[in-house]
C-alpha cells in the first residue's frame, strides 16, 4: 500500500493520519478538509470559545507544523466532489484526481436546519457545528439581546447557557415534552431544567415552533405552536445533526443510518473505510452510530490499524461530557434499553449522579459535578461489573466498597 487518502479534516481524519505515521507507515498520506482551518477540537465552540476563554491556537488538534513534520499532505479548503471506485481516485472540486490504495471517509455530520417555508432561509439564524458558525455568531452575542434557542438537547442546552452567562435574555424551546428526551432520563432531565431555570433562562418544553418571523429578512421573533409570539433578535438552532453520507452515497457505498462499516472500519468497499460520526457499526447485536469525540479518535485509530493489517475489532467504551454554567455533565456508557434509574446525591451540594441499569445490569452513569462517581462507573462498565442498584442509591455507601 503506497496511498492512503482521508477525506474529512475533523477530529477522527486528524486522529487516522496521526495514527497511521505512529504506527510506521512511510507511504503517501493526503488529508483533504473543506474547511480552510487545520483540525480543530469542536466541543469547546459551544462553549469556552464562545465564552471568549479559549482562543483559536488552543482549539487546534496539533500544532500545523506536526502534518508537515510528519509528511502529512494536510489540504485545507479542499471539496471533494466524487470519489471514483473503479479507478480508486477521489476527484476534487477544482479538477484534481488524486489516486488512493485506501481511503478513509470521517466526513462528520451536518446540523439539521428549519425549512424555508418556516423561516429557515432569514438572516440571524445560526446552528452550532463548525468554527465559522460560532464566529458568525458571536456579535449577536451582546448583553440585553434576546436569544432564541430552538432544541432542548446539549448543544441547545450548552448555547442557552453560554448566552445567560453573557447577560442575553434566553428563550430556550423544545417541542418534546422535556429537555434532552432522547438522550436522557426524566431525572436528568429535571436537573437541568431546575438549573436554567435558575439562571433565568425561559424554558419552554412540550412547545413547538410554528413559524420564525421576520423583519426586512431578518428573523426578528417567532410565532409558537400554542400561537403566542415571542421577539427575538437571533435564533440558534440545536436540533441534531445528520452523518454527512453525500459522498458515500453518490459512489454507491451502502448506507445505513450512516456509512455501514463492518467492526474494522471497512465498508461495502473493501478498499474504502470510514469512522466517526458518519459510521454506523455493529455492537452489542445492533448497528449504532456514536457522536463522541471518543468514538472519533479510537475508531480512527482502529481504522488505521485496520489499514496496517491489524484486525482487532473496534470495540467502544463510550464517554461524553457537556459544560452548562458551573457544571460538567460526565457520561459514561450507554443507556440505551435501561429499565431503571437509579439516583445517587453527591458528596456536595449541588452534585447528583443518575445510574441507568438494565435489569440489575449498570449500562450508563450521568455524573453531574460528581467526577468519583463517574470514574468508579467507567470502570465498571468497561469491566462488565454490576453493582446492586439499591447499595448506589445509598449515599452512606463508599461506592469503591460495592463491588
Amino acid at each position: 500500500m503506497e496511498n492512503i487518502v482521508v477525506v474529512g479534516a475533523g477530529q477522527a481524519g486528524a486522529s487516522l493520519v496521526a495514527r497511521l505515521r505512529a504506527k510506521g507507515f512511510t507511504g503517501s498520506v493526503t488529508l483533504l478538509g473543506e474547511e480552510p482551518q487545520a483540525p480543530y477540537q469542536r466541543p469547546p465552540l459551544s462553549k469556552g470559545y464562545l465564552l471568549g476563554e479559549m482562543p483559536l491556537e488552543r482549539l487546534l488538534l496539533r500544532a500545523a507544523s506536526f502534518y508537515e513534520e510528519q509528511g502529512i499532505a494536510l489540504k485545507t479548503g479542499t471539496r471533494v466532489s466524487a470519489i471514483d471506485r473503479a479507478a480508486k481516485t477521489v476527484r476534487l472540486a477544482d479538477g484534481t484526481a488524486l489516486p488512493y490504495d485506501a481511503l478513509a471517509l470521517t466526513t462528520g455530520s451536518r446540523p439539521r436546519m428549519l425549512a424555508p417555508v418556516i423561516g429557515g432561509d432569514l438572516a440571524g439564524l445560526y446552528p452550532v457545528r463548525g468554527l465559522a458558525d460560532v464566529d458568525a455568531m458571536a456579535a449577536e452575542f451582546r448583553e440585553g439581546a434576546r436569544a432564541l434557542i430552538v432544541g432542548g438537547g446539549y448543544i441547545g442546552l450548552e448555547a442557552a447557557a453560554v448566552a445567560s452567562r453573557l447577560g442575553l435574555k434566553v428563550t430556550l424551546l423544545e417541542a418534546a415534552p422535556r429537555i434532552l428526551q432522547r438522550v436522557a432520563s426524566p431525572e436528568t432531565s429535571a436537573w437541568f431544567r431546575a438549573l436554567h431555570l435558575a439562571r433565568g433562562v425561559d424554558l419552554r418544553e412540550g412547545m413547538g415552533l410554528s413559524k420564525l418571523l421576520g423583519r426586512d429578512g431578518r428573523v426578528c421573533g417567532a410565532e409558537l405552536a400554542d400561537g403566542s409570539v415571542i421577539e427575538a433578535d437571533f435564533a440558534i438552532i440545536g436540533i441534531g445533526i445528520h452523518p454527512d453520507v453525500a459522498l458515500a452515497d453518490a459512489a454507491g457505498i451502502a448506507l445505513d443510518n450512516g456509512i455501514a462499516v463492518d467492526a474494522h472500519g471497512r465498508t461495502s468497499d473493501p478498499s474504502v473505510y470510514a469512522a466517526g460520526d458518519c459510521a454506523s457499526f455493529p455492537y452489542r447485536g445492533h448497528r449504532i452510530r456514536l457522536e463522541s469525540v471518543q468514538n472519533a479518535i479510537d475508531q480512527a485509530e482502529a481504522v488505521a490499524d485496520a489499514m496496517l493489517g491489524d484486525e482487532t475489532p473496534y470495540v467502544p467504551k463510550p464517554w461524553f461530557w457537556s459544560d452548562q454554567y458551573d457544571v460538567k455533565l460526565q457520561i459514561a456508557g450507554l443507556n440505551t434499553g435501561y429499565d431503571r434509574v437509579v439516583v445517587r446525591p453527591g458528596a456536595r451540594e449541588g452534585t447528583q449522579s443518575v445510574w441507568y441499569f438494565h435489569a440489575d445490569t449498570l449500562l450508563a452513569v450521568d455524573a453531574m459535578n460528581d467526577p468519583r462517581a463517574y470514574m468508579q462507573a467507567k470502570r465498571w462498565i468497561e469491566a462488565g461489573i454490576s453493582p446492586a442498584p439499591e447499595a448506589v442509591a445509598d449515599p452512606a455507601n463508599e461506592l469503591k466498597t460495592l463491588v
